[in-house]
């Protein structure tokens, strides 16, 4: 029997191989048989299969933190009466390229050399205008997670074909000049806070830092949060949140006493796998495509901002089961140590963990070939016959609504 059934299924095997629905059923048979009964062809194939030669995998391990950098002296909102309760994950599908002077300086070989910036390159952390770069990078995404505000932007990886491309530096730069723009125009008497035009401001700061003399080009999508505040009928002070999206990252607001998302963005596209960006060539800009949104917050709401990276492998129904049910293991008691964990200096951090467990669940389906997801799903609706989850950088930023002090 054995023979027979070897023989019919290398037959199969070699006159049917142009027939998609019959390598299905032999994929099929040969998973569901015992190996001791499958035939050398079908256990070949079933090796073939199974093994996970295939699999993707990130050039990049992954990374966590709490908040990103920020330089000693710089303008804090510490009068706000709430905060965020913040963590990260990170993971790369690839290095971004090197940062080119004048944003860093790299050490000069020789003492001699009528060039050499020996004595202001043993700094090797990013600056621009002698300022820290705030932020962090992550391939070509970049992310900035502070008390009161919380950005992903997406640099477009295809300007690392080019010369002058460097889509991590231009979604680095937007951040880091966003940030600034916040904490230059908020003061404790604020009373109007306009996002769409500190993004307007960051733009064309970013602009300027890329042009001559030290030309370098790119595009990069961008979804922020701000963190303020309003005053109820009653008197009370509420928190607001005023979040900023163009493209195809995302925010999501999730009410987990209601186990419910309260709040998301809607990516913007120009055609399919073509976002709205900002940079080089670019026709769209803040002040013209950004949409500002305001949502009413309450304590211990969770703020989600995450790259495509994210949603691109994962539907929404799945980034609110995994957030509720990381909230729930964390708040039931130590979780047990799971692959890619964090380093143990911040495996207490509860907001650390919950942006782990979404980071590794993205990334499963990512690697893996034969996973249903929804960029599969946008692409077989395009016509194009695409499979399996899609590697890229994977960003993932949480933070929970606190009040200062409490």
């Amino acid at each position: 029997m054995v023979t027979t059934a070897g023989a019919s299924l290398s037959s199969s095997l070699s006159s049917s191989l142009s027939s998609a629905s019959t390598s299905r059923w032999i994929a099929s048979y040969v998973r569901s048989t015992p190996l001791g009964q499958v035939p050398l062809a079908g256990r070949r194939l079933r090796l073939r299969l199974g093994t996970p030669a295939r699999r993707y995998h990130a050039a990049v391990w992954p990374s966590y933190g709490i908040t990103t950098p920020v330089p000693v002296h710089h303008q804090s909102l510490a009068y706000s009466p709430f905060r965020f309760e913040t963590g990260y994950a990170l993971c790369a599908k690839r290095p971004s390229r090197p940062f080119p002077p004048p944003f860093l300086s790299p050490p000069s070989s020789s003492f001699s050399d009528p060039l050499t910036t020996h004595s202001l390159s043993q700094d090797k952390r990013l600056s621009v205008k002698g300022e820290l770069i705030r932020g962090l990078n992550n391939g070509d995404d970049a992310i900035l997670v502070a008390e009161n505000f919380l950005g992903v932007d997406d640099g477009v990886g295809a300007w690392a074909t080019r010369p002058c491309g460097h889509a991590a530096l231009w979604s680095r730069l937007l951040l880091h000049f966003w940030a600034l723009e916040i904490e230059r125009r908020l003061s404790a008497n604020a009373t109007t806070v306009d996002p769409v035009e500190y993004l307007q401001s960051a733009y064309e700061e970013t602009v300027r830092a890329t042009s001559k003399p030290t030309e370098w080009q790119g595009t990069t999508t961008s979804a922020t949060a701000l963190l303020h505040w309003t005053l109820g009928a009653d008197g009370v002070q509420k928190p607001l949140l005023y979040v900023t999206n163009l493209g195809d990252c995302k925010i999501m607001v999730i009410r987990p006493s209601e186990e419910r998302i309260l709040f998301r963005t809607a990516e913007q596209w120009h055609w399919f796998d073509c976002p709205m960006q900002l940079g080089t060539n670019s026709i769209d800009t803040p002040r013209k495509d950004a949409v500002m949104s305001q949502i009413a917050l309450q304590e211990d709401d969770i703020v989600l901002a995450v790259s495509d990276g994210v949603m691109d492998n994962l539907w929404e129904h799945e980034v609110l089961k995994i957030i509720l049910d990381s909230l729930h293991t964390w708040d039931n008691g130590r979780p047990e140590t799971v692959d890619l964990a964090p380093p143990p200096d911040l495996s207490n951090d509860r907001m650390i963990f919950v942006a782990r467990e979404l980071l590794n669940a993205a990334l499963n389906i990512a690697q893996d070939p034969f996973a249903e997801s929804p960029y599969m799903e946008k692409a077989i609706d395009e016509g194009l016959a695409i499979e399996g989850g899609k590697m890229d950088d994977i960003s993932v930023v949480v933070g929970s609504c606190q009040k200062r002090g409490g």
